[in-house]
């Protein structure tokens, strides 16, 4: 489970992490802090976005 800030800096970093969304990996394009939700979207999938809570989304 990701925090709001953790999935900023992931967001912001040019290094690509593995971050899954119901299994799914997903790639995190912004996070809104004061939310705590993150823009993100399914490698397979990069034209459809979707926002998600940060506490559902996993760093491995």
């Amino acid at each position: 489970m990701l925090n709001a800030r953790r999935a900023k800096e992931i967001s912001e970093s040019p290094v690509m992490a593995n971050v899954t969304h119901n299994g799914q990996r997903i790639y995190i394009q912004q996070v809104d802090l004061a939310s705590e939700t993150a823009r993100v979207y399914a490698l397979e999938r990069p034209e459809q976005e979707y926002d998600v809570h940060v506490s559902n989304l996993v760093e491995h």
